[in-house]
């Protein structure tokens, strides 16, 4: 019979279900079974996983995504009276994706986003608890885009009166309009263009070193039109923080506000779409593959892994599809 010994924690945490011969339940020296939250610090797994997540450079809002995933899930075990095992484990699990769905009414996407999470987080700490479970099916919404009319008016909604407009606000307005222009111009996630370093940006081949996803590094382009501006936000800002896009203290801007401001500029320019940095994002591939850019290159402008991402983000508008198959009928 394994005995439990609180001096071993750790190395329980390390070892027990990592492939290895050990097993489940843990009894203490009574005989009894302990709880897995007892056998596992799950307090410091969890804030360790998060550390490793930044240091992987994961996205401030996808660590905040992945913390609230798992500890609403933490806590709902800690309700459960009987989880000693594997299968117990199982079958709470279980339990909660049905929770989730008959009580919350959370979609679809959002229990495969957090099946996809809780097994993340239990492999890296050499738990296999949910090794039997699929990732359920996601359904495939195709993501909305902006025309290119939509998107010039989007961007000349900034105006700025150089007689009536002070300093500070004809700043912040050209910091607008370039923080839409290279979103749309360049694809960039908004996570991408907060952390994005004017010593990142190399204005004789106009192009711009940025780090994504999971630490890769790529290269993306600048055009002319947005070249000049980022030039022309550097000669008014009063700054030298190393980061390009500050707000009036000084500091990086954050996404919440850059959220916001797409919106409100989405307003002023009529747009009857809610309008977000994704958008742009996904707006700037559409049009390229609607301009005959091939989509492998667009995979590589855009930082996916994955072709078959970067192919619902190109999904082609119906407009387009009924011009191209006229000209086929022709």
């Amino acid at each position: 019979m394994n005995r439990y010994n609180p001096t071993v924690q750790k190395d329980l945490s390390d070892n027990i279900l990592s492939k290895t011969s050990y097993s489940l339940p843990v009894f203490d020296d009574d005989g009894n079974e302990i709880n897995l939250l007892k056998v596992f610090n799950f307090d410091e797994m969890i804030e360790e996983y998060l550390i490793d997540l930044e240091i992987r450079n994961y996205s401030k809002n996808t660590v905040k995504t992945y913390n609230s995933i798992i500890n609403d899930f933490y806590n709902y075990l800690k309700n459960e009276k009987k989880l000693y095992n594997d299968k117990h484990f199982l079958r709470s699990f279980r339990l909660y994706i049905q929770y989730l769905k008959r009580d919350k009414l959370v979609s679809q996407n959002y229990i495969y986003l957090v099946t996809v999470v809780v097994k993340k987080f239990l492999e890296h700490n050499k738990l296999y608890f949910l090794d039997d479970v699929e990732s359920p099916k996601r359904t495939k919404s195709l993501p909305k885009s902006l025309n290119e009319k939509e998107v010039y008016n989007l961007i000349n909604s900034i105006k700025w009166d150089n007689e009536k407009d002070n300093p500070a606000k004809i700043r912040m307005k050209t910091r607008d309009k370039l923080i839409l222009t290279i979103l749309y111009s360049s694809g960039l996630r908004v996570s991408e263009l907060i952390n994005l370093r004017v010593n990142d940006i190399d204005f004789d081949e106009r192009t711009m070193r940025i780090r994504g996803k999971g630490d890769k590094d790529r290269v993306v382009l600048i055009d002319e039109n947005a070249k000049k501006m980022i030039i022309d936000y550097l000669a008014i800002r009063e700054s030298d923080n190393e980061y390009l896009i500050i707000n009036k203290f000084n500091k990086p801007i954050t996404s919440r506000y850059i959220q916001k401001m797409i919106k409100d500029y989405g307003n002023k320019a009529n747009i009857q779409k809610t309008v977000t940095p994704h958008i742009l994002r996904h707006s700037f591939a559409t049009h390229l593959l609607k301009n005959g850019v091939d989509i492998r290159v667009i995979q590589q402008l855009l930082g996916h892994s994955s072709l078959s991402t970067t192919q619902i983000y190109t999904s082609v508008d119906m407009e387009t599809i009924k011009t191209l198959y006229d000209k086929a009928k022709m």
